[in-house]
């Protein structure tokens, strides 16, 4: 609760952050630890730092340096709760849940969310200590406790698997502290635990960045290789490290904390100074995977960003423009096909469509999770405009498509348009591509005035379309040959640009209706 509030209500400052943090090692180092105490959570770090190196934004050793920090960060969340503050935990609740519930801006909103997670990880706290006080007179759990206090690597084992499960070192490292506080477990035994907490919280995100590509892979495996080299090189030395650490306070909770904020500040003293050459090593690990041209992909879908709505929602936008650009270059090629006699363009664009509907299949997916979460009014439109806008463009592509089986059926036939259809169909098709440049401009910026003039043009091209079907009938009535032959197939093509357009103009009315202007527009009926 505490890092789905903070990052909805400060995710896109958080990363706008740490895409500043790029040029030095150290102000990387900074930014990981600042990001990470807010978010509570070094994974969600990881997965916002792993999509960005996997979009080309950042590269792995700077990469590396952000996580060094994101794992001193989540050590101060855990430095604050060490204190006895489950008094403020009923105070956290109530004002969590009375803001939560009234507040009608996001921010405040989350902000809410965020007072009620922290209250529930106090009470939890308070929970874990009080009933753990018993577990001090089992002898069973004693002696299993002194066996893995005299065995580390199975200890490291036990808190990693559990980490792994928790989906966080925070939670687990303050289970010990907890259960350290109650005497259930010896001093001896939670430095190997808090270890094994450390290498445990590397395996979310390896295993959530599988399915990418291996630039945003590298990212957590470089961190997950200075965890371990971290624990063989201060294994050997805990027994010495116990007393200095006591010396600080011989408070069990944080002695605890106290080891577990050492660890970590050790490992990015350390490693701070070799993130090239890690990267390098995860590199050869994971070797860039040659891109074929034959293949589209998504090029802005961020699928990390889904606790983030608006961030999610503007990929999605520039993911839909990334289609509605392959669409105006097939609207383009059909022109010049149904001019010439040209088959294998016509395949190419019969491939560009294919594209179309793989991108669109992606957004589509995407924008359904993104409206999976908590929205806003504002942010639930929007969800629905692009997945509308990106539906018309994929309904254009397959009309485009249509166009080219003609133009295949015209070469077949060895048949041409007389001049002056070919004129008529050409200037048509030039309004409707302008017309679709400006419906890209309408979609992503949202401007009224381009809205309004956009719908006026659908008055100017059924009138175009008017005209040019009722020169060629006149042609027809003349008798010319060019005409007679092309007859059936130059009515398809106005048919099919008007179909086009009436997608293309669509895109105007959420625009002019949030603007309270639909209402006093003309009817479609009068456009007609």
């Amino acid at each position: 609760m505490v890092r789905t509030g903070v990052t909805r209500a400060y995710g896109a400052g958080l990363r706008q952050a740490i895409s500043k943090s790029v040029a030095n090692r150290l102000r990387a180092l900074c930014v990981g630890v600042g990001v990470t105490a807010i978010l509570q959570s070094s994974t969600a770090t990881a997965m916002m730092i792993s999509s960005f190196a996997g979009r080309g934004l950042i590269t792995t050793a700077p990469a590396l340096a952000v996580m060094l920090g994101a794992d001193i960060g989540t050590t101060m969340v855990a430095q604050i709760l060490s204190f006895n503050i489950s008094w403020a935990s009923p105070l956290l609740l109530a004002f969590g849940f009375v803001t939560h519930s009234i507040a009608r801006n996001t921010r405040p909103r989350q902000l809410g969310r965020t007072a009620m997670g922290l209250g529930v990880m106090l009470l939890a706290l308070k929970l874990i200590v009080s009933t753990a006080e018993p577990l001090r007179e089992s002898q069973i759990l004693h002696d299993v406790l002194i066996s893995i206090s005299g065995d580390a690597l199975i200890a490291i084992l036990i808190a990693a698997l559990l980490t792994w499960l928790a989906h966080s070192s925070l939670a687990v490292v303050l289970l010990i502290m907890s259960l350290a506080s109650s005497g259930a477990v010896p001093i001896e035994a939670t430095f190997a635990l808090v270890v094994g907490a450390n290498i445990g919280g590397t395996i979310p995100p390896i295993i959530a960045t599988m399915a990418e590509g291996p630039e945003g892979r590298r990212v957590p495996l470089g961190n997950a290789a200075f965890k371990l080299f971290g624990a063989l090189l201060i294994l050997p030395f805990i027994s010495l490290i116990n007393p200095w650490i006591a010396e600080i306070s011989n408070n069990p909770a944080h002695i605890v904390v106290n080891f577990h904020t050492f660890f970590n500040i050790a490992i990015a003293c350390i490693f701070i100074f070799f993130t090239n050459i890690v990267a390098g090593l995860t590199k050869q690990i994971l070797p860039d995977v040659p891109q074929s041209d034959d293949k589209v992909r998504p090029k802005h879908l961020d699928k990390n960003a889904f606790e983030l709505p608006n961030l999610a929602l503007s990929s999605a936008t520039l993911e839909t423009l990334h289609i509605g650009e392959i669409v105006e270059n097939m609207l383009r090629e059909s022109l010049a096909i149904l001019e010439t006699e040209n088959a294998s363009r016509a395949k190419v664009v019969a491939q560009m469509d294919n594209n179309v509907d793989r991108l669109y299949e992606e957004v589509k997916l995407y924008v359904s999770k993104v409206m999976r979460e908590e929205l806003d009014e504002a942010e639930s439109s929007r969800a629905s405009e692009i997945l509308t806008f990106a539906t018309n463009l994929e309904h254009i592509g397959d009309i485009v498509e249509n166009l080219m089986e003609m133009a295949q059926k015209k070469d077949k036939k060895r048949i041409q348009f007389s001049e002056a259809g070919l004129n008529d169909l050409t200037q048509l098709h030039e309004q409707v591509t302008e017309n679709l440049k400006l419906a890209l401009s309408i979609f992503m910026s949202g401007d009224v005035k381009l809205a309004r003039r956009l719908l006026a043009q659908k008055r100017q091209v059924i009138a175009l379309e008017r005209m040019s079907a009722d020169r060629h009938m006149a042609r027809l009535r003349e008798g010319r040959p060019e005409s007679i032959e092309t007859s059936a197939l130059h009515m398809d093509i106005l048919r099919d640009l008007k179909r086009i357009h009436s997608h293309v103009v669509a895109v105007a009315y959420p625009v002019l209706e949030r603007a309270g202007e639909l209402e006093a527009l003309p009817t479609t009926s009068e456009f007609k």
